[in-house]
């Protein structure tokens, strides 16, 4: 799959989750979105914890089609806490870019120097 099928891909799905949020009209008693969205905040965290420790646990099971299942449902639970905080998967493709070519190491130093900046020291 390209990059441009992916991010088509991402974009399909993040519609279609918009598209269930109350303000959109999406209908608790016909989605599961829906339903998660009227739980509010809590609720939505709380799914993006259970599924990764979900992903976690199949990690340490090694079973590889697991891990592909699991991944998927934490993704589909990142990308509905997304909408939810009106994010969008473009927000974070595009810090993975800026971070693209960075070092772990060198990543990790420019975000201390930016908090430091942030809290003014």
């Amino acid at each position: 799959m390209t990059d441009a099928t992916s991010q088509d891909m991402l974009a399909r799905l993040h519609s279609v989750i918009e598209s269930r949020l109350p303000a959109h009209g999406g209908d608790p008693e016909k989605s599961y979105t829906a339903r998660l969205f009227s739980k509010g905040t809590d609720a939505i965290l709380k799914k993006v914890g259970e599924e990764a420790t979900e992903t976690v646990m199949a990690g340490k099971d090694g079973d590889r089609q697991k891990i592909v299942y699991e991944v998927a449902d934490l993704w589909f639970h990142s990308m509905i806490a997304l909408a939810h905080f009106g994010l969008q998967p473009a927000d974070v493709l595009a810090e993975l870019a800026r971070r693209e070519g960075l070092s772990g190491l060198e990543e990790f130093a420019l975000r201390k120097v930016v908090q430091r900046e942030k809290d003014g020291s």
